[in-house]
């Protein structure tokens, strides 16, 4: 799996937040999604395979701005994860 961080501008309280990430937990392959207007960032977990250019022209089309994402592998947080090593 793999997290992309995405710039997104457009967003200016926790309902836009929702917004975005209702669209983008639609997307076949979207994990887990999370949305800061404050720190105007996405956070999308996604499975291998994914067009992530999907996510992007999803977010767009509602009317926000994205930037260039971030991408890296999806590390596993929280206690079995740590103990785990997962």
């Amino acid at each position: 799996m793999k997290q992309a961080n995405i710039p997104v501008t457009g967003m200016y309280c926790g309902m836009c937040e929702a917004h975005v990430n209702d669209v983008v937990r639609r997307i076949k392959g979207v994990k887990k999604v999370s949305s800061s207007h404050s720190k105007n960032l996405t956070e999308v977990v996604y499975e291998d395979g994914l067009d992530l250019e999907e996510v992007l022209e999803a977010i767009k089309g509602q009317g926000y701005d994205v930037g260039e994402p971030e991408v890296s592998e999806y590390e596993k947080k929280g206690f079995f994860g740590k103990l785990f090593g997962k």
